[in-house]
């Protein structure tokens, strides 16, 4: 199974949206939802799903996504992935997506998920429009918009 792991692009602040939940994408989170839709499509990305927490952020994180890797298939909301999620409750959800599930959540959700996914105790937080690909559970690479890379994770036989 393979499982990309996604947190939202970076949002406006609490501020202009009257509350944390409906903060939406800022001008800065649609191009890093973009940059990283074409790091994914450029490691041969083809999804099965996209499940997505319901926040306004992650829902518009998870649809730039779907349209820059041509996915037609529906993103799917689940409040699993929201903040303050329990990881096991969000790998059970994702258990049953499909061979390749990209999630989109929010931290610490999404790096305590990563955690969950991987059976370690801790995981590397997550920047804004950022992806860790998880195969099998290991990690795989990871896609950062931030920097416009794509970085390998792991090296076959050496565990990090």
């Amino acid at each position: 199974m393979r499982i990309y792991l996604v947190r939202h692009g970076d949002a406006v602040p609490e501020e202009d949206a009257g509350s944390d939940r409906d903060r939406w994408l800022s001008n800065k989170g649609r191009e890093g939802a973009r940059v990283l839709a074409r790091l994914l499509r450029e490691q041969r990305v083809e999804l099965d799903a996209i499940l997505c927490s319901p926040l306004p952020r992650a829902v518009q994180t998870a649809e730039l996504i779907a349209q820059g890797l041509d996915f037609l298939g529906t993103i799917v909301t689940r409040r699993a992935f929201e903040p303050s999620a329990q990881p096991r409750v969000a790998a059970d959800t994702i258990a049953g997506a499909g061979g390749s599930v990209l999630v989109v959540s929010h931290e610490p959700a999404i790096s305590t998920l990563g955690a969950y996914l991987v059976g370690k105790p801790a995981f590397p937080p997550f920047r804004t429009a950022q992806c860790c690909a998880i195969e099998d559970g290991r990690p795989r690479f990871v896609a950062r918009a931030d920097t416009g890379l794509v970085d390998a994770l792991f090296v076959e036989g050496v565990d990090h």
